[in-house]
């Protein structure tokens, strides 16, 4: 009988009735859901779900730990809409291409997704890459590697020539004939195969260049580059599926047909029309300013052989108008995902998208906002992600001062919970 009772007692403690909690106590806490900053809380924490939030310094059992917070300010995990969690920014990035196999771009994404999370960003949307991304994104899923939570497009979708064309820039013997299996199409037939491979990968979302691009080795960075039958294709193939299409766009006119076509945001926009502004809001797409990287193609684009030349004129003429754009839209009322393009810029400055929002209008508050609640509600995942409330998954940030008088704090996060599992401290 005594040892029924103790095998009885040890299910019990493996089902988690007795489970260990942790305790923060937060001086500073942001309600991202109100707007407010409250001060003294304290977040219960259980396996990986927020099962308590409360005024006061709680504490609990001596099974219990207690994490010390009261001279920071906490906040959800944060949440970039666009990375590139393959590569980082450099003057050999061109020619990388052709030295490195599939391992080696593995095994540097594993120290990109680090950057990424010990910045306090736990949960990202990656465009684009070559397909290591989904088993970068798994391999975190898993518990293996450490990483923020991927929502990946796999490989971008592009006409032949298009920003994405992976054969882009190199000579004639090797330019090859790429097609949808590699994400490059011509057609709508060539459209809808194209979206059902990358889901047939593993992607959880479809990225499509809708115009031309600054850092591709092409000449033009604005012109539209679908047809809009190609584009509906993409669209309607899609939702078939039930996921959503992110469209890389800088001109207009590639920005009215993708908009038309239904698809879920635009990227950068930088060329955005009053009358597009005004088209995003009666068709209810979003806007991912990606206002950091401009500012840092630009800034690239001013070293000497940093980008090639026709990469360079491109970043230096339309890198700076992102941020002017991002205002305008803004004021008019276009919704707004914050995403800021890392992988054009060092992963884990991430940050400074806010420095860059707050500089022409947007309150600091909701930035932060812009970051957390507004972008869980975008992907559709705000019943489990993007504030500090019972029954969510734990994912928590804390910095030091207050984000809202000065948001450049933000630089620092000192500590990063993910689901509950402390990554930063």
């Amino acid at each position: 009988m005594k040892k029924l009772i103790l095998t009885g007692i040890s299910l019990i403690i493996s089902f988690g009735l007795f489970a260990q909690k942790t305790y923060i106590h937060a001086g500073q806490f942001v309600d991202v859901k109100t707007g407010k900053i409250l001060k003294e809380q304290t977040i219960v924490v259980e396996a990986e779900k927020i099962v308590a939030v409360s005024p006061g310094y709680q504490t609990g059992g001596k099974e219990d730990s207690t994490i010390d917070l009261k001279d920071k300010t906490v906040l959800p995990g944060l949440m970039d809409m666009h990375v590139h969690i393959e590569s980082e920014t450099s003057p050999t990035r061109y020619a990388d291409g052709f030295r490195n196999n599939e391992a080696d771009i593995a095994f540097q994404s594993l120290h990109f997704a680090e950057k990424t999370i010990m910045a306090g960003f736990t949960t990202v949307r990656d465009l684009g890459g070559s397909g290591v991304n989904i088993a970068l994104r798994n391999a975190i899923n898993s518990g293996r590697v450490l990483g923020p939570r991927i929502y990946t497009a796999g490989k971008s979708i592009a006409p032949t020539g298009g920003h994405a064309d992976p054969t882009n820039g190199v000579r004639r013997e090797l330019m090859r004939d790429p097609g949808p299996d590699e994400g490059v199409i011509n057609g709508p037939y060539e459209a809808r195969k194209a979206v059902r491979q990358q889901v047939k990968f593993g992607a959880d979302l479809i990225k499509v260049t809708a115009t031309g691009g600054v850092l591709s080795v092409a000449r033009d960075g604005s012109a539209p580059q679908f047809a809009q039958d190609e584009l509906d294709a993409v669209v309607q193939t899609a939702s078939d599926f039930g996921i959503m299409v992110a469209a890389h766009a800088h001109g207009d006119e590639g920005m009215q047909r993708a908009i038309n076509a239904g698809v879920t945001s635009i990227e950068h926009g930088t060329m955005m029309s009053d009358e597009t502004m005004e088209l995003m809001k009666t068709k209810g797409a979003w806007l991912v300013p990606t206002i950091t990287a401009g500012m840092s193609a630009a800034a690239f684009g001013e070293i000497p052989g940093y980008y090639p030349e026709v990469v360079a004129e491109k970043a230096r003429r339309i890198g700076p108008q992102i941020q002017a754009t991002f205002k305008r839209a803004y004021e008019k009322g276009v919704k707004i995902a914050f995403g800021t393009d890392a992988g054009v810029f060092a992963h884990g400055d991430n940050y400074r998208e806010f420095i860059y929002m707050t500089e022409v209008g947007m309150p600091a508050m909701e930035a932060l906002q812009s970051a957390t609640i507004t972008n869980a509600i975008f992907m559709g995942i705000e019943d489990k992600l993007g504030s500090i409330e019972v029954g969510k998954l734990a994912d928590i940030i804390a910095v030091d001062g207050n984000p809202v008088q000065d948001i450049s704090v933000m630089k620092d996060v000192v500590f990063v919970m993910k689901e509950g599992e402390i990554i930063k401290k």
